[in-house]
């Protein structure tokens, strides 16, 4: 099948420059199959913001809280300078989207700092365009510390919560 461009590719990416900017992320990238040969792989990006939206949060650690500044709930102490991204017990988003911490508004969260969990067991939800992705523990152990609150903005890679 040639690689005919779709009428509603240009809807979609102009879709993907919004959700972008209203959730104030710097990238996403997205693969759409439509069939055997036939694809689309988008990436939009902002290059010049990423700069400042790192920038405004270090500077801003004291006075907000922020996902990154947040005292460790369990009670461990660490030091501020330690990234959460770097700890070998780090689960990190797949994708870039909301989180979501339980199933629905008013339900119990899926995880709670000191909850024992198994391989596979649902720890949160990331939705991206309208899609409810269960992220699931990617290993046993206890949930030391949530990295993230209800219905923040994710990018990829970024540090969600430590399991040990």
């Amino acid at each position: 099948m040639p690689k005919n461009p779709h009428d509603s590719d240009v809807t979609f990416i102009k879709a993907l420059a919004e959700l972008l900017n209203e959730n104030d992320l710097t990238e996403l990238q997205v693969k759409r199959d439509y069939g055997e040969n036939d694809s689309l792989n988008v990436r939009v990006s902002r290059k010049q913001e990423v700069a400042a939206q790192i920038a405004m949060p270090a500077a801003a650690m004291p006075a907000m809280p922020a996902p990154a500044a947040a005292a460790p709930v369990s009670g461990e102490a660490t030091s501020p300078a330690d990234d959460p991204a770097n700890n070998p017990g780090a689960v990190t988003s797949p994708m870039v989207g909301t989180v979501y911490m339980q199933a629905e508004p008013g339900s119990p969260s899926f995880v709670n700092v000191g909850d024992q969990v198994s391989e596979g067991d649902t720890l949160l939800i990331v939705e991206a365009m309208k899609t409810m992705n269960h992220i699931p523990a990617p290993r046993a152990g206890t949930v030391k510390r949530i990295l993230i609150e209800d219905g923040a903005a994710v990018e990829y890679g970024s540090p969600l919560m430590i399991i040990e």
